[in-house]
C-alpha cells in the first residue's frame, strides 16, 4: 500500500507541477517570476500530490471509516488544500475567495456525498457482476 500511495503522489505531484507551469505561462507570459515563487508552484504540487495521489486514494480505498466521515474529511481537507494552494498561487486571489468559503464548503459537502454514493453504487453493481460471472463458470 505504501509504495501504491508513494507512487501516486509522484504522478499527481508531477502532473500538477506541469499544469501549475502551464498556467503561469499561459497567464503571466509579461512577467518574470521569482526563483522564491518556484517554491510556491512546487508547494501547489505538493498540496496536490498529498490530497489527490495519497488522500483520497487512502481515504476511500482502504480505511474503513463511516461513510460521513469519509465524506467530511475529503471535504474538509479539499477545500483547505484548495485555499491553501490558491494563497500560494496568489494571495490576491485568496483575499477574493475568502468571502465564499462557507459556500464552497456546502458545495463540496454535495458534491463529495454525491460523488461517494455514485461511486458506491458503480462499484457494487461491478462487484455483483463479477460475483454472477464467477457463479456461472463454477455452475
Amino acid at each position: 500500500m505504501i509504495v501504491q500511495l508513494r507512487q501516486s503522489f509522484f504522478q499527481v505531484f508531477t502532473m500538477s507541477l506541469l499544469w501549475v507551469v502551464l498556467l503561469l505561462t499561459l497567464f503571466y507570459k509579461e512577467e518574470t517570476v521569482g526563483i522564491g515563487y518556484l517554491w510556491n508552484v512546487a508547494g501547489i504540487a505538493a498540496i496536490c500530490g498529498v490530497l489527490f495521489g495519497v488522500m483520497y486514494k487512502a481515504l476511500w480505498s482502504h480505511f474503513t471509516l463511516k461513510p460521513v466521515w469519509n465524506i467530511l474529511i475529503s471535504s474538509v481537507l479539499s477545500i483547505g488544500g484548495a485555499m491553501l494552494g490558491t494563497n500560494l498561487f496568489s494571495a490576491e486571489m485568496y483575499g477574493m475567495l475568502l468571502p465564499w468559503l462557507p459556500g464552497m464548503i456546502a458545495v463540496s459537502l454535495v458534491l463529495h456525498t454525491l460523488a461517494f454514493y455514485g461511486y458506491a453504487r458503480i462499484d457494487s453493481r461491478k462487484r455483483a457482476e463479477e460475483l454472477n460471472h464467477r457463479l456461472k463458470q463454477q455452475a
